[in-house]
């Protein structure tokens, strides 16, 4: 592998041209396969896609190729009856444009991992005794963590000589005191079944923690910052100076902040009381908690945009499921500037959280004696950049800051093969 060349002190390393540069991004889902691929000579992206229904009737694969910004997506329907069909029509793809996963300029394959446990603080190169310790976490992450198993197994057969790499989503919130990650229940049966709280979203946080700091000039260690990250799935996280302190998600990516089709924070006696009132059985709660409750079990929609539109016309029940998702995060930025003590920033990111003006400007409301104000115009400007929108004399800047999940990944990949 080609030596970097010789930089200035303080300016970017100038990466050699023939030094592999390229970093794959793979999320893989238990019927999807999510992909980007990134040029880490700028962090461009050069292609990604989506291959949707594995292993189903009417598999599909969308390419975007995005070395041409003229290129229009490609679409291909055919049987991909596993993930290794799968992602051979995605090398196929890649190869098309010139960028096949055989190409000498890939130095890496990224994969994302939603659950680490304890073990996996960093970014790690995958061999067999790291998918055997993400095989053993699988119980505590059942949706995901054989997805994401069965993505790396079928990297690793394609491309046996390339490094894989695991970025996990658990990762960013290991720095939690004991205070923040313990719940308080008999320890000895909370650590022989790995019960704690383990955070998610983690990727995104750290991305977007760091960004923030440079938004406003300053070095992460340098700022406590409050990330908001609301997408269908929404967590909140306490980042003190680079590093996460507390989180909103638990055990599973349920607790916490009211989400698109999830209950967030609920009292644990309630399970026991559809159990004895219902006759519920653990399943049927399950189902209840993740796939119908949050917005969706409120008012019948998850997507903000018809939530908004729904108001407008004197909806109610669209009215109160904005109120509670609005009234639970007040609640944890409230419960997060207490536990920072000082709060240089808060932050929305995702696809609510980027895109809801309504959200951010309810979110805040109320919470002027806590220095956090924001500006009714810069809070309506719709824009992919990162940006301000908290009034000029706020004493805590209010921000919007594009998450990016994937260039976050490729970056960890990237500078722990490179290292």
């Amino acid at each position: 592998m080609t030596s970097p060349s010789p930089a200035a002190e303080g300016s970017p390393p100038v990466i050699a041209p023939l030094t592999p540069h390229r970093v794959l991004v793979l999320n893989s889902g238990s019927s999807s396969l999510k992909y980007q691929l990134l040029d880490m000579q700028d962090s461009s992206r050069l292609a990604s896609g989506l291959v949707e229904r594995i292993g189903e009737r009417g598999s599909r694969l969308v390419h975007s190729p995005l070395t041409d910004g003229a290129a229009e997506p490609r679409e291909r329907t055919e049987p991909m009856a596993d993930h290794t069909a799968a992602l051979k029509a995605v090398a196929e793809e890649l190869a098309a444009d010139g960028l096949g996963l055989d190409s000498p300029q890939l130095a890496a394959i990224g994969h994302r991992v939603v659950h680490g446990g304890k073990h996996f603080t960093e970014p790690t190169v995958i061999d067999d005794a790291v998918i055997a310790e993400i095989e053993r976490l699988i119980p505590v992450a059942p949706l995901h963590n054989p997805a994401n198993l069965t993505g790396i197994r079928t990297a690793r057969e394609l491309r046996p000589d390339l490094p894989q790499v695991a970025v996990f989503d658990t990762a960013f919130h290991t720095t939690m005191p004991e205070a923040a990650a313990r719940y308080a229940i008999d320890v000895a049966t909370a650590d022989a079944h790995r019960i704690r709280r383990y955070g998610f979203h983690g990727t995104s946080h750290a991305y977007v923690s760091r960004r923030t700091a440079a938004l406003l000039g300053k070095d992460p260690s340098e700022v406590n910052v409050i990330v908001l990250h609301l997408g269908n799935g929404a967590s909140a996280s306490a980042v003190r100076g680079g590093v996460c302190v507390e989180t909103s998600m638990g055990l599973t990516p349920l607790e916490g902040l009211v989400m698109g089709t999830r209950s967030g924070d609920v009292d644990p006696a309630v399970v026991f009381h559809l159990k004895r009132v219902a006759g519920m059985d653990v399943d049927e709660v399950d189902a209840l908690l993740n796939k119908r409750s949050g917005l969706v079990g409120l008012c019948g929609d998850n997507d903000m945009r018809e939530i908004r539109r729904r108001i407008d016309e004197g909806d109610g029940a669209a009215r109160l499921a904005f109120d509670v998702y609005v009234h639970r995060l007040k609640k944890y930025i409230g419960a997060y500037y207490a536990v920072l003590g000082r709060v240089d920033a808060v932050v929305f990111t995702a696809g609510v959280g980027e895109n809801a003006a309504p959200v951010r400007e309810a979110a805040v409301a109320g919470l002027e004696e806590l220095g956090l104000v924001v500006d009714g115009d810069l809070n309506a400007v719709r824009s992919g950049e990162p940006r301000l929108i908290s009034a000029a004399h706020a004493r805590v800047a209010v921000a919007v800051v594009p998450t990016d999940e994937e260039l976050e990944i490729a970056t960890q990949t990237y500078a722990l093969v490179r290292g």
